[in-house]
């Protein structure tokens, strides 16, 4: 269920982004959902192991470092789905604020 809930909170999160950057295009909210699973996945995998790796520099940034691992994976999730364009490294980073802020919100109201 909870994997469930983070797909679906991922898919608002990037579909509420695409509407506010002018950078990032989804085509529609069906592929908004396909991208939210796939962010989902790639953030359980990809993510835990570069969050691994970039544990010194998230130390110095005092977390900050996270949103660029975040644009990483955004930027792996463009590369594999058609349905999600990113102009460039810069609106993936501001996509991956708008979706970590979206989850920090929902997931404090939430639990």
């Amino acid at each position: 269920m909870d994997f469930l809930l983070t797909i679906i909170i991922n898919a608002v999160a990037v579909w509420l982004g695409a509407q506010f950057l002018r950078g990032v295009e989804v085509t529609d909210f069906s592929r908004a959902v396909i991208i939210g699973l796939v962010l989902s996945v790639l953030n359980a995998t990809l993510g835990s192991f570069l969050d691994w790796i970039s544990t010194p520099i998230r130390w110095i940034t005092l977390g900050l470092f996270s949103f660029v691992v975040d644009a990483i994976i955004l930027m792996v999730t463009d590369y594999f789905l058609k349905g999600l364009k990113i102009t460039n490294f810069w609106w993936a980073l501001a996509l991956a604020i708008i979706v970590g802020v979206v989850n920090s919100i929902t997931h404090a109201v939430i639990y």
